[in-house]
């Protein structure tokens, strides 16, 4: 009798109720070690977003303990390409004098990721798009165009490209 009871708390110690914590796990072929990154290419006419853009996707991922990231495709297991399709920059909100405070950037991506010996897209996405709203810092009383706006205010493209990086990696990863 005692042999029954102690199995069976130990099958209940040793159950669990099913839930994970987000961006702990991969759906990815376990032999995928060696993810190659190579720049991303930059259809917009944004200037230098993609070089940040890069950077970030390589830094999620190696933030992730499990993969080795490299530039270069050759001897990668999966390969992860892309391009920004478009930027659009649109103010939100204005403040008194009626210029705008807020903006909101969309940028929208074509991305796959594949298997480099096999050639089998595991994940993939024609039109990812991220929108995110970022307040302006005052320069006088003058609107600041979304390029210019790049131009000057490079924690915007850094904020942003966080947070699309999180965003490509935790898609790719956990099959979203």
């Amino acid at each position: 009798m005692k042999k029954t009871w102690l199995v069976i708390v130990v099958a209940l110690l040793s159950s669990g109720c099913g839930y994970a914590l987000a961006g702990r796990g991969s759906f990815l072929p376990s032999d995928i070690k060696v993810v190659a990154i190579p720049p991303i290419e930059n259809r917009s006419t944004f200037q230098q977003v993609e070089q940040v853009l890069t950077d970030r996707i390589r830094t999620e991922f190696i933030g992730r303990n499990k993969y080795k990231v490299v530039n270069d495709a050759a001897g990668a297991d999966a390969v992860l390409s892309g391009e920004i399709l478009g930027i659009s920059v649109q103010p939100v909100a204005f403040n008194e004098q009626q210029v705008a405070s807020r903006y909101q950037f969309i940028l929208t991506m074509k991305l796959a990721f594949t298997d480099s010996r096999t050639n089998m897209v595991l994940w993939s996405n024609d039109a990812m798009t991220v929108r995110e709203e970022y307040e302006l810092t005052q320069r006088g009383t003058n609107t600041i165009e979304g390029t210019s706006f790049f131009d000057q205010e490079r924690s915007t493209v850094d904020r942003l490209s966080t947070d699309v990086a999180r965003s490509v990696v935790t898609a790719i990863l956990e099959a979203f």
